[in-house]
């Protein structure tokens, strides 16, 4: 017996990740594919691995049975392969076993408190809250040496959007491998242009998906991560404002820009070329820190790589009752002389947005004139997540302050470093620092 299985490349990506990624996530776009690969991957799991054990969860049971419990029974030799209605269980030929499950609450998960699993599959995973994949994963265990995985597929947006955007997303390129504290995480970015079948079965979908309103469109057309209800910066796109890291020039103008407080360093070194494109390149993001290992944090960080100027906020200039000194003063002891940034948030805002808008550059190109590296992965994070506020529409939401640090150090930059404002230093008329003062705006 024999069973040909059609795979277009980004499900065999799915399929071969088996014993290379502890977590896999697979998806973003509708057609792209995800269930068929699911259960494709399952069935020759539980072919290559006799008396193997699967889960495949849906958020309900009509869920289930409406989607992969039916799919599954036109997709599986019978011959090998049985189905229980009853117990929701598919038993192979040679032992393997899938069971259907569903987790309908939080409470649902322990209905698997005694299980024990090779491989635990999520369809939609963010239909799902993050308490129940962290649970279920510790049902990921046995005596076999199977390879063990936890490997979902879902679209953006839903209730469970935000943690696994931060858990597969932010973690850095799709396609590649990471490690995040011991686990080999992986995302397979899939959309429907790549899914031959659907496309020549039904070529009106695409044109179904574009009558969409745009966040859904852009959720669901592009499997885009970085769009959410009252998006500040509409302009973001991660896919242009995100770039592989290269080596900055040594001739290009550095700047750094925080913002600081028990709660959070987050520091960010900038690069300036010589068309006045923009370049996050470096980023510290630690909380908990005193002046003094703030400072550290911030030296060792940069090594010989020294900015022209570190750009802090005017609250960093009050002084304090405990040492009659101010911030600023304590990190200038620390050997780092901060420079007064603007603390106007709606012209920061505005002008951040300004080098966040795509346009084109002097190559007739359309991007934006400020990117970050993508191993700038806090800012990557947090900036697309910012909302209006809702008693002004014109400012920042403040309600997740977690979110905003990031965002705040590059909104200092932005007020001190006005766009397509040309530097230009006469060496008879003034001091290199006085020209600096000068332009930014600053106060030292």
């Amino acid at each position: 017996m024999k069973t040909e299985l059609k795979l277009f490349r980004k499900q065999m990506e799915f399929v071969k990740s088996t014993g290379k990624a502890d977590e896999v996530l697979y998806g973003g776009a509708a057609g792209g594919g995800k269930s068929f690969g699911q259960l494709c991957d399952a069935l020759i799991y539980a072919a290559e691995y006799p008396g193997s054990k699967q889960l495949i969860l849906r958020r309900t049971l009509p869920e289930l049975e409406k989607s992969l419990i039916r799919v599954s029974l036109e997709l599986f030799p019978r011959e090998i392969y049985k189905y229980s209605e009853s117990k929701h269980t598919g038993i192979f030929s040679n032992g393997s076993v899938i069971d259907f499950g569903y987790c309908d609450s939080e409470q649902d998960v322990y209905r698997y408190q005694s299980a024990e699993y090779d491989v635990i599959r999520f369809d939609e995973l963010t239909h799902f809250t993050e308490q129940m994949y962290l649970y279920l994963m510790s049902r990921l265990r046995g005596v076999t040496d199977f390879p063990r995985a936890m490997k979902s597929s879902t679209n953006p947006g839903g209730i469970g959007h935000s943690w696994v955007k931060g858990r597969f997303i932010d973690i850095g390129s799709p396609g590649e491998i990471h490690k995040i504290k011991g686990s080999r995480r992986l995302f397979i970015p899939a959309t429907v242009f790549e899914n031959g079948a659907l496309m020549k079965n039904d070529p009106d979908y695409v044109k179904r998906l574009r009558n969409l309103s745009e966040k859904d469109r852009r959720q669901l057309l592009k499997g885009d991560w970085d769009v959410n209800e009252g998006q500040y910066f509409s302009e973001w796109r991660r896919e242009i404002h995100v770039m592989r890291p290269f080596d900055i020039p040594k001739s290009w103008r550095r700047y750094f820009a925080m913002d600081y407080g028990l709660d959070m360093l987050a520091g960010y070194w900038i690069a300036v070329d010589p068309f006045e494109n923009a370049y996050v390149y470096r980023e510290v993001y630690q909380s908990g820190l005193i002046i003094s290992e703030a400072a550290k944090a911030i030296l060792e960080a940069q090594g010989s790589d020294v900015p022209e100027i570190y750009i802090a906020p005017p609250d960093m200039w009050n002084r304090r009752q405990d040492t009659g000194k101010s911030v600023a003063e304590l990190f200038f002891e620390q050997g780092i002389t901060l420079f007064k940034a603007s603390n106007d948030r709606i012209q920061g805002w505005y002008s951040l947005k300004e080098w966040l808008h795509p346009r084109k550059d002097e190559f007739g190109e359309t991007k934006p004139r400020l990117r970050i590296f993508e191993n700038c992965t806090e800012i990557i994070r947090t900036l697309p997540a910012l909302c209006f506020d809702r008693n002004n529409p014109n400012d920042v939401g403040n309600q997740v302050h977690e979110y905003t640090h990031g965002a705040d150090a590059l909104r200092y930059w932005a007020a001190a470093r006005p766009m397509a404002q040309e530097l230009v230093f006469d060496p008879e008329e003034e001091t290199f620092e006085e020209e600096i003062e000068n332009f930014m705006g600053f106060e030292g």
